[in-house]
């Protein structure tokens, strides 16, 4: 265990950085990546909570996040490095490579959150805002994520998700809502300042949700994919959480990828 409650596994290799959705932790969010990567190709993979995120004690803003894992890196001395980012840790990726692409070798966002799309960015502040202040009125403290939770194991069983997935998925609908309602703030204003055409070129991969063809999600995708000058895949059945129901298929992209880089 390094200090700030960093953890490093696996001794050498191409280094990877994990960034998970929402403000969930990092432990445990990615079911089978991290022993996965350190097998083959025999990557070192840190797992760690920004500020403001997880079990982190520290308090923490998405604009400060960047800067803070430029930081974390420096200090663990081991970037370049390939960064695997779902949802909203896909946005984080992107400023990360955006504010510091010579620690960045490449990237691989799975259903990343639209931080180049301020129309859905607002509407998504708006609602987890919302949510995040229902969820704290004392009547609805204790029942409200009793409910969540109920969907959340429903809608897991209907998916017939690897057992270790649907552990990760049931964790995930027991989310800390006003948590998540701060880790998103000020995702709006961000999202004016993301601009295609400045981001770096990168061997990345983009890795959208089995949606129409037009939806706001999938041209926010494919405008990653491009700026990046990486490709964009959809896997057949793929939900948001892609990495859940389609474990086996995000490790070997995120394998391929430090293949490349390496």
């Amino acid at each position: 265990m390094e200090p700030g409650g960093i953890r490093v596994h696996g001794e050498s290799g191409q280094a990877v950085l994990l960034l998970p959705g929402g403000a969930e932790s990092c432990d445990g969010f990615f079911p089978g990546l991290v022993e996965g990567l350190v097998a083959d190709p025999g990557s070192r993979v840190i797992v760690h909570d920004r500020p403001g995120t997880g079990t982190a004690s520290d308090d923490g803003t998405l604009a400060d996040a960047a800067s803070h894992l430029s930081a974390l890196l420096d200090s663990l001395d081991c970037g370049p490095v390939v960064v695997v980012g779902q949802s909203l840790g896909g946005a984080v990726a992107v400023l990360l490579a955006r504010d510091h692409p010579e620690k960045v070798a490449g990237l691989v966002l799975l259903d990343p959150t639209p931080i180049n799309d301020p129309r859905t960015c607002a509407g998504l502040e708006r609602a987890i805002g919302a949510l995040g202040k229902v969820s704290a009125v004392p009547l609805l403290r204790q029942v409200f994520p009793r409910v969540l939770n109920a969907a959340v194991v429903r809608s897991a069983r209907r998916q017939e998700l690897r057992p270790d997935c649907e552990a990760a998925f049931v964790r995930m609908g027991n989310a800390d809502l006003p948590m998540l309602a701060r880790a998103v703030r000020g995702i709006t204003v961000l999202a004016k300042e993301v601009q295609d055409a400045v981001l770096p070129r990168l061997p990345a991969v983009v890795v959208t949700a089995d949606r129409k063809p037009g939806t706001a999600m999938r041209r926010s995708h494919e405008r990653f994919a491009a700026a990046f000058g990486g490709r964009i895949e959809c896997w057949p059945g793929a939900t948001h959480s892609v990495h859940l129901d389609h474990p086996e298929k995000t490790l070997a992209t995120v394998r391929e990828l430090v293949g490349r880089v390496a």
